[in-house]
């Protein structure tokens, strides 16, 4: 695996039809902010080979609102991705096929932070960067990091659907030719 994209659920409802946290629905926001996101990415050519989806409903629906995006992506719904600490989804990436180039986890926090945080200390990313993922990942983030290794990575750029419908995304942390999409 060459890349790594961390991908948070979008805004979920605070409860499920039948109270379970694995049943949450997405909200309206979580819906638009997961197809957002998806969008920038294919935009900025981060498209997945591999889509590993938590079996959360909220993660079962981000990975529905963005698949449209990313047509030849492999499927894989993981029963151990749900709520799954940071050992747990490497656990999961250490099965994929070694020609997969790019994978894409659809989870949870605090996994996923756990997770986006190792790989940037262990990849020396810069200590702005660390305090970013550190203070927490926004629904419908996706961290798209350059692996070095199973446990090293550099962050190559994260996007952050806006928290209001008026605001303009938060990017952060571009590879210079990376840049914006239009």
């Amino acid at each position: 695996m060459r890349r790594l994209i961390l991908f948070r659920h979008g805004k979920a409802e605070l409860a499920g039809l039948t109270g379970g946290d694995r049943e949450r629905p997405l909200a309206a926001r979580g819906r638009g902010d997961a197809q957002k996101t998806a969008q920038w990415l294919s935009a900025a050519g981060f498209v997945p080979d591999l889509v590993l989806v938590s079996p959360a409903l909220r993660t079962r629906s981000t990975w529905q609102s963005a698949s449209a995006t990313f047509p030849s992506a492999q499927v894989e719904v993981r029963d151990s991705l749900y709520l799954a600490g940071s050992e747990g989804i490497i656990d999961e990436l250490e099965t994929a096929p070694p020609d997969t180039d790019t994978i894409m986890v659809v989870g949870h926090n605090p996994g996923l932070q756990e997770l986006a945080l190792e790989l940037a200390i262990e990849g020396d990313a810069p200590q702005e960067q660390v305090d970013w993922i550190n203070d927490g990942i926004p629904t419908a983030t996706a961290l798209v990091f350059r692996m070095r290794g199973s446990r090293s990575a550099a962050v190559e750029a994260v996007f952050a659907p806006p928290p209001r419908a008026d605001d303009r995304p938060r990017w952060a942390f571009f590879k210079a030719n990376a840049g914006e999409p239009d």
